[in-house]
């Protein structure tokens, strides 16, 4: 069964073209365009890894929505990384992020290392578990 990635970002190209990379490093690609407001949607979708934009428009909804997975037992173990061009709102929370295992790569990103880290993230996540 091929590990699932839920990617959210609210940018249409930016979901197609994880979509086609993520795909053909065998993931099964779930895509968002906003973040998820509950938990059971998180559940229903059942991802081994969420990839997160932080800022939506310009509010910073992905930064509620990792808020919310935190939150929940049912969803504190998803692995996340923040891949973001709004670095300097993300600096802010990065020491709090570093320490809660989520990881942050900034657009623009090089492929080869969005997929070592993604690679990196699952194994220490299958590790930990």
């Amino acid at each position: 069964m091929a590990t699932r990635i839920l990617v959210i970002n609210d940018t249409q190209e930016i979901l197609e073209m994880f979509r086609m990379l993520l795909e053909e490093e065998g993931f099964e690609v779930i895509l968002s365009s906003f973040p998820m407001q509950k938990a059971q949607e998180i559940e229903q979708v059942n991802p081994q890894l969420i990839i997160l934009d932080f800022i939506f428009g310009e509010r910073k909804l992905g930064w509620q929505m990792l808020q919310l997975l935190k939150m929940q037992r049912s969803t504190a173990k998803i692995p996340v990384i923040i891949c973001t061009a709004a670095e300097s709102a993300v600096r802010e929370q990065e020491g709090y992020l570093v320490s809660q295992g989520i990881h942050i790569i900034y657009k623009p990103f090089d492929i080869d290392v969005l997929l070592a880290l993604i690679k990196q993230t699952l194994q220490s996540n299958e590790k930990t578990l």
